[in-house]
This record gives structure tokens, sequence and C-alpha cells, in this order.
């Protein structure tokens, strides 16, 4: 399956509700998962973002539709991008251009 990295950060409510609940993390998770899609890991992140999820997802369509549902709950922000596997990559550029 395609691999996604999710980082998102919380709004005021976002913030409110987790201080409030903090189980409510495990709680999205499993929402995210009943869509189709795994997390596969799942940081606390100090700076801009305030986490940074390692997603599974059968394609794109499905990860926009997790992205575009978490969004609406007007919770947290996300940016989403697709990640290719290291080894992957380096196959998909065949023999380069070295001589």
């Amino acid at each position: 399956m395609p691999t996604f990295v999710m980082l998102s950060t919380l709004g005021p409510d976002g913030s409110a509700r987790l201080r409030e609940n903090p189980a409510r993390l495990r709680e999205v998770n499993a929402d995210v998962e009943s869509m189709g899609v795994r997390v596969v890991e799942q940081y606390a992140l100090l700076g801009q973002w305030d986490f940074l999820n390692i997603l599974e997802a059968p394609d794109a369509v499905t990860m926009a539709k997790v992205a575009t549902t978490l969004a609406a709950r007007g919770t947290l922000k996300t940016l989403t991008l697709q990640a290719i596997d290291i080894e992957t990559f380096i196959e998909s550029l065949g023999a380069g251009t070295s001589g």
C-alpha cells in the first residue's frame, strides 16, 4: 500500500479537546482506520506542527477523503504528502546518468 506522511496542527478547539481527553488521539486513529487507512506511526512534535503521522492507504483518493474528513471537523489543519520508499525510488531511477 502507498505510504503517506500527514503533518497536523491543532486549532484552539482541538487543543482544548485534547487537553480534556488525551485518549481522543486513539479515537481519531480508530476513525481513520475505519476509512481504510492504517496508522503506522504517530509522533507528537515540537514546533510548527503538532503531530506527524505515517499512514498507509490503498490510494491517494482514500487518503484525500481522510484528510478532508479530519479537516472538516474544524479542530486541525493538515499537510499530507505521499512518501516513496528509498529503495523503490532508487530502482525507479534505473542506472541513472553517471558513467
